[in-house]
């Protein structure tokens, strides 16, 4: 349990604390598709967006600034029907530091497709966790709070249970606005609605949030200090996403881990002993059969 450990000590450290975001986020705005002349109101949006994520305390647990999570919000805006209306998609990344290293972990890789939302200038981004009051701040705060609970996932087993409720309760609460993403849509399987119930309702899928803390706690942290004990930990996480697919095939949260740590165990293992790679590869293809080629490539060192 580093990060509590890390916090305890910061509190024993500076018993009069101040203000401490947990988030440190770039948005980005791409606006070619926008039909407006006034450019001026996306680096109004950019701003006000990344203050919202960044100046905002998202939970009671201190954070020095080198600890922060950092990530990347690009918005891509795909219409604007009239004007202050904007539809667009969303790719969210966020990273973890490798303990020991200046190595950045990618934790989510995550594309949402379908947000619509009202911005004029210079509007006040408000935000209540009890109810839905915008589609702005109802997205922001739901993606800062999955950030925060897969970075307290990787540090101790089932760390981000509090955060997965409340996204859980802001997509229950945003449901009443009928806007798309929120609602459990069988058609559409990639969207706020599944994720947060992966994350948050699924027994099936537990053995995905233990993967997270082995692959990154007792894996990529020990890979200096214990190659042994760390390569068994992240064959042994492979193995738990590969049993979470075979019970529920295809499900957002398998392809949300298989997004974003792909390539990376591709790179780890390839200077692993043999017979991890054999396993894992093994249990890769059955994950990810698409990817196919990548993970023989492991087998070549």
């Amino acid at each position: 349990m580093l990060r509590p450990l890390i916090i305890l000590f910061f509190i024993i450290a500076n018993p009069f604390p101040g203000i401490s975001q947990q988030l440190d986020f770039t948005v980005t705005i791409n606006s070619e598709r926008a039909r407006t002349q006034d450019q001026d109101i996306f680096e109004q949006m950019k701003t006000a967006f990344e203050q919202f994520l960044n100046n905002r305390n998202w939970t009671d647990d201190e954070f020095k600034p080198e600890e922060r999570i950092k990530g990347n919000l690009l918005i891509t805006i795909n219409d604007m029907p009239s004007v202050g209306l904007f539809s667009a998609t969303v790719q969210i990344q966020t990273v973890r530091p490798v303990y020991g290293s200046n190595y950045e972990s990618l934790m989510l890789n995550f594309a949402d497709r379908n947000w619509t939302f009202e911005y004029v200038d210079s509007q006040p981004l408000e935000f209540n966790q009890y109810s839905f009051l915008n589609n702005i701040t109802s997205l922001l705060a739901y993606y800062a709070y999955i950030a925060l609970g897969l970075d307290y996932d990787s540090f101790a087993p089932r760390g981000g249970d509090p955060f997965y409720e409340t996204a859980n309760n802001i997509v229950a609460n945003a449901q009443q606005s009928s806007r798309p993403g929120w609602n459990q849509n069988p058609s559409d399987k990639r969207n706020r609605y599944w994720l947060s119930n992966d994350l948050y309702n699924s027994q099936v899928l537990v053995p995905v949030r233990d993967a997270y803390y082995l692959y990154h706690r007792k894996g990529l942290d020990l890979l200096t200090s214990r190659p042994e004990e760390a390569y068994n930990n992240i064959l042994e996480a492979i193995k738990f996403v590969e049993e979470a697919n075979s019970t529920q095939p295809n499900s957002i949260l398998t392809i949300t881990f298989i997004d974003a740590k792909s390539d990376e165990i591709c790179k780890i293992l390839k200077n692993a002993p043999q017979e991890i790679k054999q396993e894992a590869v093994s249990a890769l293809l059955k994950v990810d059969p698409n990817n196919a080629r990548k993970y023989n490539d492991i087998l070549k060192g």
